[in-house]
């Protein structure tokens, strides 16, 4: 039986939470309250201290939560107590009275959310039939840009406490419509220990190859966007486009063109995936890379804000092509339906260590730039587009995906 819109819809219902709260928090709220919180000399190190230990939380949480779930063969209870958790936790953060507190409700919102999303990323290799696994993805993908986007008009309209009370109840909402998909119960359990469970996945070729495409992706997505607000306000400056200044600040300058990305992601989603249904997965994944790897070099050769604002439109074209298609490539070389939820943490994996690289590239991007201006950028973007194709043609020696 083929889904409807409904059922997909409601399948990734909890993606689009879960999108919108981690914007608003990692975004807007955890950095408001740090500096609120905090001497004004310590608010930094404070702020990088918090997003450290998320990082490194993120990396450990999916796959665990991920093994348990597939031990006991179960998937609601971990998305039900994990969304009831993450409503808690969010509405601690916004009234923290300390840093102290601030730091509790950081730690209980990281664990609510590795406990319902580890189980929760197996759905789809769990429910969706693989001729039907492209399309889910899409839906999956324009419900995440479109949690974002309005997770950003959020951000500029409402107090902070607000915020957290609507990432509370689009949390809950969003896990409520998922559970109404989900099954009691699979069909079999995972037998094996923790270790091998966690060694297996890394001694398939198919899998190692589908983690590095999407780290490579991931970590030229996250060099590209770091650093693109230092870009404008040094390399570019002004804002203007068909002789209008559409913003006054570097800020609400990448404001917009992370819009534009947004908006050009959510609109191929869906039709992206349903062509990789029909035409398999490895062909949008070429045309993702090569896209994308090939529009850095325009970032550096038009350093002008309306060149960029038509490029941040075509990357963002390009970016939702990769977004509607790599969870059904993953979804399609996975060997073992009962350690569906341990293999997905494990491949969550690589989009937040190149978080943390990307993180660390601020040293030698400042002193390349020291040594001649627009250096680091030059290689940043050059880095970015390198990673891009990489990641995208490393796809062509997997076996069990077209």
């Amino acid at each position: 039986m083929r889904h409807g819109p409904g059922w997909y819809l409601s399948l990734s219902a909890y993606w689009f939470a879960t999108s919108f709260k981690w914007f608003l928090v990692l975004l807007v709220i955890l950095p408001a309250k740090v500096a609120e919180l905090s001497p004004p000399e310590e608010k930094a190190s404070r702020l990088g201290f918090l997003f450290g230990l998320g990082a490194v939380m993120a990396i450990l949480g999916p796959p665990i939560m991920g093994y348990f779930s597939d031990r006991l063969g179960r998937r609601k209870p971990f998305l039900l107590a994990g969304s009831l958790l993450t409503a808690i936790a969010l509405l601690l953060l916004a009234h923290a009275p300390s840093y102290l507190w601030l730091l509790v409700a950081y730690l209980l919102l990281q664990v609510a959310d590795d406990l319902a999303t580890g189980p929760y990323s197996a759905l789809i290799p769990d429910l969706v039939p693989r001729k039907e696994r492209g399309t889910a993805s899409g839906y999956m993908g324009v419900l995440q840009v479109s949690g974002q986007i309005l997770g950003g008009a959020v951000g500029f309209l409402l107090p902070l406490a607000f915020q957290a009370y609507l990432a509370a109840f689009l949390n809950l909402l969003g896990a409520g419509l998922s559970l109404r998909v989900t099954p009691d119960r699979l069909s079999g359990v995972h037998p094996r220990p923790f270790l091998a469970a966690m060694a297996g996945p890394w001694r398939d070729r198919d899998f190692l190859l589908v983690y590095l495409t999407r780290f490579l992706v991931m970590l030229g997505f996250y060099l590209a966007q770091t650093y693109l607000q230092y870009y404008l306000a040094d390399m570019v400056r002004v804002f203007q486009a068909l002789g209008r200044t559409l913003a006054k600040e570097p800020f609400q300058a990448v404001a917009l063109l992370g819009l534009l990305i947004s908006l050009g992601a959510a609109l191929v989603s869906v039709p992206a995936g349903k062509a990789s249904d029909r035409l398999g997965r490895k062909p949008l994944i070429y045309l993702s890379g090569a896209g994308l790897g090939l529009l850095m070099p325009f970032i550096l050769l038009f350093p002008r804000y309306d060149a960029m604002l038509f490029l941040a439109l075509f990357f963002g074209l390009f970016y939702g092509v990769y977004l509607a298609v790599d969870w059904a490539l993953v979804a399609d070389v996975l060997r073992d339906p009962k350690a569906h939820a341990t293999d997905m943490g494990l491949w969550q994996t690589a989009i937040v260590v190149p978080q943390v690289l990307a993180g660390a590239f601020g040293r030698p991007l400042d002193l390349l730039n020291a040594r001649g201006e627009g250096l680091g950028y030059l290689v940043l973007f050059l880095l970015a587009g390198t990673c891009f194709l990489l990641g995208a043609f490393l796809v062509a020696p997997i076996r069990r995906a077209r």
